[in-house]
């Protein structure tokens, strides 16, 4: 595929300032080709607290499931992020929340949306902090039908 047929844009975020770099670096070029930038954020629960586990706090209303709560902190730093991305000129088309392992959700919601391109932000790890924490970009590039650009945040 040639770079100027690219008109559909994945930017997976997690709210990190690397995420932002690669968002940006995905407005940008969509800019350039006419494209649109869709966002997307993958929550994965932790395994040890069922997702139906309900909380309430005093004077909140009724009782909330975690997930429930994860969404609406996940929308709620979604959309500072895209209101940033718009004041500087910018324009993010969807803003999609998911749930599951983000490498593997990630990889599937490029496939089924048929993206042209996924854009992802890269901490750069290396050594012990790699193998402790992963790479979500690294699995991304590994796992993904679609081209990959993978963006280095700040150190």
């Amino acid at each position: 595929m040639d770079l100027a047929d690219m008109k559909k844009i994945l930017a997976p975020i997690d709210f990190s300032e690397c995420s932002w770099t690669a968002l940006e670096a995905a407005a940008s070029l969509a800019k350039k080709l006419g494209a649109t930038v869709d966002v997307l954020h993958v929550w994965q629960p932790p395994p040890y607290v069922p997702l139906d586990a309900a909380f309430a706090m005093v004077g909140a209303g009724p009782p909330q499931t975690l997930a429930a709560i994860a969404e609406k902190q996940a929308n709620d730093e979604m959309m500072k992020f895209v209101e940033q991305l718009e004041q500087r000129g910018f324009k993010a088309t969807h803003k999609l929340f998911e749930t599951g392992n983000p490498a593997t959700r990630i990889s599937e919601i490029a496939k089924e949306g048929n993206y042209d391109l996924v854009v992802i932000g890269t901490h750069g790890r290396s050594g012990l902090k790699r193998l402790l924490m992963g790479s979500v970009a690294e699995r991304v590039v590994r796992l993904c039908e679609r081209p990959v650009l993978s963006v280095r945040g700040p150190e």
